[in-house]
């Protein structure tokens, strides 16, 4: 049930003809309180789509009661006409909730440049209104899918099930920082003000959803929010609240990754002996970002110059004569130069994983990709057809 199986949320999900596969494309959570705290993270992409336009002045003051979502269309560089669809759906639900409309989040997702119907949109709002309810999370994270080929959940129980978290989520492709190409909504009955979940919120997505970068395109529409009800009675402490956060944020990021359009290979690239943790990240980064590392994985090819070569580009601290790398565990390059030999490296698995040796402090982090693949291109080459 994901998103409703925290106490007091409801949801739906359903087809109301915005998609011409004639699949679901609508859904709404509701949150039905007593409180009706809230934080969210979107794009930091200077091209935003309209509903990320609505949705950063509707979170400003921690309150958020309902997410609408529609996928088929992002609405987004649809001009003045796409803004008031976006302002005219959020008033739509804000009206049958009896809440206003600066309440409301809004958030779409599809092709750029597609003006979404407004009239069917307003038609499909009305629907799924009278389909609220709380085992309607499975319906609300089918209706957000796009190119995914599966729905995206989690739930996490905080301690003796005193009170849970649920999260559902889209995305398998341009899924780059910050934060990946996604919608997501998460949703706990913790009793947690909005000041604690925005830091929460953004201590969780920058180890989980930031480190996300599966081709390097970051997208337009991204939102991440996070609405409690509060209905538990219950009042974490702010660290474990954070725990389970990031639990979810890391759950809902890998089930991303694993989706991620055409990939064979789930890649983990962790930098350690960094100066810093940013540097860390940079390195990871540049090796997840690196088009002919990601072919040599789809080729079966354990072609670690390829790394040595992205981490050259980045400006962390290191000696390039003295660098280790280990792809599966098997240590094919020391102090920059030939270790074990490749041929060790069994690349037939989906899981790989990448462990870089910097060796110049004692900071770490870890990075997530996928490989490039033939499906992948032509997939994309396709999308709007």
């Amino acid at each position: 049930m994901s998103v409703t199986h925290p106490a007091g949320f409801v949801a739906a999900g359903a087809a109301v003809g915005i998609k011409s596969t004639g699949k679901k494309d609508l859904a709404l959570v509701v949150n039905q309180g007593p409180t009706f705290d809230s934080a969210s993270v979107f794009t930091s992409n200077r091209c935003k789509a309209n509903p990320v336009l609505w949705s950063e002045q509707a979170v400003q003051d921690g309150t958020v009661r309902a997410v609408v979502l529609n996928s088929g269309g992002a609405n987004c560089y649809t001009g003045p006409e796409g803004f008031v669809t976006t302002h005219r759906v959020a008033e739509e639900v804000g009206t049958l909730l009896g809440i206003g409309a600066i309440d409301v989040v809004v958030c779409s997702t599809g092709l750029i440049g597609l003006a979404n119907d407004r009239d069917v949109l307003l038609a499909g709002v009305n629907t799924i209104h009278g389909q609220l309810s709380a085992e309607g999370g499975n319906d609300a994270a089918e209706a957000i899918m796009t190119t995914d080929t599966v729905s995206k959940q989690v739930v996490v129980q905080g301690p003796d099930a005193a009170w849970s978290i649920g999260g559902m989520a889209k995305g398998a492709g341009m899924l780059a920082p910050a934060l990946a190409t996604m919608l997501v909504v998460i949703t706990t009955d913790a009793v947690v003000p909005a000041a604690d979940l925005d830091a929460a919120l953004r201590a969780a997505a920058r180890v989980s959803f930031d480190r996300l970068d599966s081709d390097g395109c970051q997208s337009t529409n991204d939102t991440v929010t996070v609405m409690a009800s509060g209905a538990s009675g219950v009042t974490p402490s702010l660290d474990v609240f954070t725990a389970a956060l990031t639990e979810v944020c890391t759950s809902l990021a890998k089930q991303l990754l694993a989706d991620a359009e055409g990939a064979d290979h789930e890649i983990t690239i962790t930098t350690l002996g960094a100066a810093t943790e940013d540097e860390a990240v940079e390195v990871g980064r540049s090796v997840a970002r690196s088009n002919l590392f990601k072919a040599a994985v789809f080729g079966k090819d354990a072609n670690w110059g390829r790394v040595l070569a992205s981490v050259g580009t980045t400006t962390a601290a290191f000696d390039p004569a003295n660098l280790d790398v280990a792809i599966n565990d098997v240590w094919v390059c020391r102090n920059s130069g030939p270790g074990e030999s490749r041929d060790l490296v069994d690349l037939a698995p989906r899981a790989v994983t990448v462990t870089i040796d910097l060796k110049f402090g004692d900071a770490e982090a870890t990075v997530w990709t996928n490989d490039l693949t033939h499906a992948y291109v032509h997939e994309n080459s396709a999308y709007s057809s």
